[in-house]
């Protein structure tokens, strides 16, 4: 076999391709065996018809077809380790040339991983929000603590704003009530905006038999997105109270004695989940700059790809558990079609030259990923898709994922290690220390940051292969 490669322009190459007659022997061999077992031919026992019968009677020319899309991939993947060529999806093959007994010649036209220069990122410098947590959010946090303890007491009053209401629901559309329009016994806090429209401003002021009626748009069922006449009726009033703040509510509330001790805690806890956001922006905007001093050539069909690819996991499986349809999304976005096309081919664009960058980073540093690594993320990746780690870890061994996780990992520590390299600054001016104790810990973060970059696709085929 003799192959050469032509190279079209950064992300793209036509291998050409000449295979002398005899090499074609295994796969033409194959041929007429499968032929065998498929056709039956009068004198002749199945799977004993010989070649030259089968010539006859099929014709020569389906037997070097059958031959021939045998030997393709195999050829093809010679030239392919032959040019050392990195190749990125399937190749459109032409056959050229095939004379019987003599040589088959074809082409192949593949996209290809373009080389990158990796830049100087030693000189990036971000800017992330300080780390700072007030007074006020620290009472705001044990409020919502408290709100999770407080108790409803029925009241002989009319409803105000945060009692606990238990109502009865009528919603008619033109003079009709729907059939999934009633319910009754629902209870509903008000102010909570957690029903319809309008509903706080009908309920309120009515006591236990009080009824009124309002105008709202629906925001579910069969008449979803109709206006609606809704009869409301109030059946119960209960108001509800808190505890009070002091050293009782800490030690009910939590394993602490002083309501202080429930305060310092909620402080410590605040300032954590700050420190990871801190992080995760450094991370993303160490990112970003980094994408800003590389030159990435797009390979167009791993393009358009990877845009059908991101609408169809959007269409089909996120707004699929919403129950929305794209319209629907478009319309709630207040986006048109082409902006949101736009808007996914620039994500995508941002996700294939993250993706092309950090591999490149990974071979520059010779990054491996080791049981542990692969494991803590696996655990990551199973908790966000909802399946228990032994479900998502058979599912991605089944569905051939492993390599993609194991390169997700690799991803995220190639950038740490530009993050380590970069100046990180908080609004105050003051230099940011993002190490950890443990230095899975930053790498496992940047994994997350540049895994929704490039958003690959192993949990949603996990979750295929678990569906089906």
């Amino acid at each position: 076999m003799k192959s050469a490669v032509e190279t079209l322009n950064p992300t793209r190459v036509r291998l050409s391709i000449e295979v002398p007659f005899e090499e074609l022997k295994d796969s033409l061999d194959a041929a007429y065996k499968k032929i065998n077992q498929q056709v039956t031919v009068k004198g002749f026992r199945k799977g004993k018809i010989p070649a030259r019968v089968i010539d006859q009677r099929f014709g020569r020319g389906a037997v070097l077809e059958e031959a021939v899309n045998d030997a393709l991939p195999k050829f093809y993947t010679e030239a392919v380790n032959e040019g050392e060529l990195n190749v990125l999806g399937q190749p459109e093959v032409d056959i050229t040339e095939l004379k019987d007994g003599e040589l088959l010649a074809f082409t192949a036209e593949v996209d290809v991983r373009p080389e990158i220069e990796i830049p100087d990122y030693s000189g990036i410098e971000v800017t992330v929000d300080a780390l700072e947590v007030t007074d006020e959010e620290v009472e705001k946090a044990v409020e919502q603590l408290r709100e999770r303890f407080a108790s409803t007491n029925p009241v002989e009053r009319a409803a105000a704003d945060g009692d606990v209401v238990t109502i009865d629901l009528q919603a008619k559309v033109d003079g009709e009530v729907l059939e999934d329009g009633v319910a009754d016994g629902v209870s509903y806090t008000i102010g909570s905006g957690e029903l319809l429209d309008g509903i706080d401003e009908a309920v309120t002021g009515l006591e236990a038999g009080g009824e009124a009626t309002f105008t709202s748009q629906l925001k579910g069922g069969s008449a979803e997105g109709k206006d609606a006449e809704v009869t409301v009726k109030v059946t119960a009033v209960a108001a509800r109270e808190l505890p009070e703040l002091d050293d009782d509510f800490a030690q009910m509330a939590s394993e602490f004695d002083t309501l202080e001790e429930l305060k310092a805690d909620s402080r410590k806890r605040l300032e954590t989940t700050k420190q990871y956001d801190q992080a995760t922006q450094a991370q993303e905007r160490v990112l970003e700059e980094l994408l800003k001093l590389a030159e990435v050539p797009i390979p167009e069909k791993l393009l358009a790809d990877e845009v059908q690819t991101r609408k169809h996991n959007l269409e089909h499986h996120q707004l699929g558990q919403m129950g929305l349809d794209l319209e629907k999304y478009l319309e709630i976005q207040g986006k048109t079609l082409e902006e949101f096309d736009n808007e996914t081919s620039e994500q995508a664009i941002k996700g294939i030259k993250t993706q092309f960058i950090l591999d490149e980073l990974v071979n520059k540093e010779k990054l491996n990923v080791n049981q542990e690594e692969l494991t803590e993320h696996l655990m990551r990746r199973a908790a966000s898709s909802g399946m228990s780690p032994d479900q998502f870890a058979q599912a991605v061994v089944e569905g051939g994922q492993v390599p993609m996780l194991v390169g997700e990992v690799a991803r995220g520590k190639a950038l740490a290690v530009v993050v380590e390299a970069a100046k990180v600054v908080d609004t105050n001016g003051e230099v940011v220390d993002l190490e950890d104790d443990e230095d899975t810990a930053e790498a496992a973060e940047a994994t997350e940051t540049a895994e929704a970059a490039t958003e690959d696709k192993a949990d949603d085929k996990a979750e295929e292969k678990n569906e089906a």
